[in-house]
C-alpha cells in the first residue's frame, strides 16, 4: 500500500496502534493512511476489524498507544500529545441518530451553534437544511420524521458547525437496503456540495463504492489496502482484499509457458492472451491459486463445461448463482435474471477473465498476489 503525503492531504495516520487492555491483540496494528481536503474516505471491514476503533481515536475518544494523526497540518494525537476531542473540530454522525426527541427540527441542528448570535444561528439552521434537502421541516419533531430524514437532521446538525472533519459510524444501518443505497449516493452530492472532508464507516460494500474517493479495507486491526474502489476490486494488495470485496472464489490453477506464451490451467480450461499474468517462475512448479470473480464467468450453453447450479440469489438485474463442476469445484456466476434456472440444473459456463490474480496455494490472508507483468514484453 502506497501513501503519498503532501500539502493537501487534511488527514494523515502514521503507524496508528491501540491495544485495549486485557486484549489479546491490538485493535489498530500500524494503520497509515492520508485523505485528501475535500475527499471522501470509507473505511469498510468485517465486525471487529477495527474500523469504529479508528474513527473514535480520530475523534479523540480513544488514545493512540504509538503513532501520529494529523489534522490540517496540526499534531492532534502523537507520544506525548493528546489534544481534547471538543478542540479538533470534528463532526460525528452515528448509527443511533442520538436527536433530541423533545427539541425540534430547528433546535436539533441549532444544538451545537449556542454561541452565535441568534440571527445568525438561524441563518445557519437554514443554510443546513437546505443542504439536506429538509426547508420546511423546522417546527417538526424527530417522531413525525421518517429514518432517512432522520438522519438527514442528525447530518445538517453535525455540519451546522462547520467542522473541519466529518466522521460517520455506519448512519444508514438502521434503514432498510434500498433507501441505504439511496442515501448514501445522496449523502455524497451534500458533502462534495459543502466541500467537507469526511471518513464513513460501513460494512457495506455497496454503501463503499458508492460513497468513497478512497476506500480501505480492515481486518483484525491491520489496514490492508487503502484504495479507489477499482484498484480495490481488481488489484487486491492481499488474499483477504481479493475475498472480502466482490464475489468470488479462489480455484487452483498452474502457470505454465507455451511457444513462448503463458497459460494458465484452470478448472474452466486454459486462460490465455491476457494483457498481464504472472510468469510461471512466480510459484514453485507454477502451481497456484487463482481468483475467479462472478463476472469473470459466463454463463454460455455452448460451452463443453458444465456445472451445476447449487444455490442462487435474486439480485433484480441478475442472479447470483453458485455452482458446482464436476470435480466438485464451486463457482459464482452472474447471470442475467432472465435467464432463471432451477436449483439442480445443469448450465454451461466458460471463463472470460481480462484481470489474472493469482496468490501461492495455502496463503495467508496477509499475503499479496503474484506480481503481473506486461506478457508482450515479458521474456517467457
Amino acid at each position: 500500500m502506497l501513501i503519498i503525503y503532501n500539502d493537501a492531504m487534511f488527514l494523515t495516520l502514521d503507524q496508528a496502534r491501540l491495544r485495549y487492555p486485557g486484549a489479546a491483540r491490538p485493535a489498530l496494528d500500524g494503520v497509515t493512511l492520508a485523505l485528501a481536503a475535500g475527499a471522501i474516505g470509507v473505511l469498510i471491514g468485517p465486525s471487529g476489524c477495527g474500523k469504529t476503533t479508528l474513527l473514535r481515536a480520530i475523534a479523540g475518544l480513544e488514545r493512540l498507544d504509538e503513532g501520529r494523526l494529523t489534522l490540517d497540518g496540526q499534531t492532534v494525537a502523537a507520544p506525548g500529545v493528546h489534544v481534547a476531542p471538543e478542540r479538533r473540530r470534528i463532526g460525528m454522525v452515528f448509527q443511533d441518530y442520538a436527536l433530541f426527541p423533545h427539541l425540534s427540527v430547528a433546535d436539533n441542528v441549532a444544538f451545537g451553534l449556542h454561541g452565535l448570535p441568534r440571527p445568525q444561528r438561524l441563518a445557519r439552521v437554514a443554510e443546513v437544511l437546505a443542504l439536506v434537502g429538509l426547508e420546511g421541516y423546522e417546527r417538526r419533531y424527530p417522531h413525525e420524521l421518517s429514518g432517512g430524514q432522520q438522519q438527514r437532521v442528525a447530518l445538517a446538525r453535525a455540519l451546522a458547525p462547520q467542522p473541519r472533519l466529518l466522521l460517520l459510524d455506519e448512519p444508514f444501518s438502521n434503514l432498510d437496503v434500498d433507501l441505504r443505497e439511496r442515501l448514501a449516493q445522496e449523502l455524497r452530492t451534500i458533502l462534495k456540495a459543502a466541500g467537507i472532508t469526511a471518513l464513513f464507516v460501513t460494512h457495506d460494500q455497496l454503501e463503499a463504492f458508492a460513497l468513497g474517493d478512497v476506500i480501505g479495507v480492515m481486518h483484525d486491526g491491520h489496514l490492508h489496502q487503502w484504495d479507489d474502489a477499482y484498484t480495490l476490486y481488481h488489484r487486491p494488495a492481499t488474499r483477504f482484499v481479493a475475498e472480502f470485496i466482490g464475489h468470488g472464489v479462489f480455484a487452483p490453477a498452474r502457470i505454465v509457458a507455451r511457444a513462448g506464451r503463458v497459460v494458465v490451467q484452470t478448472p474452466l480450461g486454459e486462460l490465455e492472451d491476457m494483457a498481464e499474468c504472472p510468469l510461471p517462475s512466480a510459484f514453485p512448479d507454477g502451481l497456484c491459486e487463482v481468483l475467479l470473480r462472478a463476472d469473470d464467468v459466463v454463463h454460455d450453453d455452448a460451452s463443453p463445461f458444465r456445472a451445476e447450479i447449487v444455490r442462487k440469489a435474486f439480485r433484480g438485474a441478475a442472479f447470483l448463482y453458485t455452482v458446482r463442476l464436476a470435480d466438485g469445484q464451486l463457482l459464482q456466476v452472474h447471470v442475467p435474471s432472465h435467464h432463471d434456472h432451477a436449483i439442480g440444473e445443469w448450465i454451461g459456463i466458460r471463463a472470460a477473465v481480462d484481470h489474472v490474480v493469482t496468490f501461492a496455494r495455502g496463503a495467508g490472508a496477509a499475503s499479496p498476489p503474484a506480481p503481473a507483468v506486461a506478457l508482450q514484453h515479458a521474456t517467457v
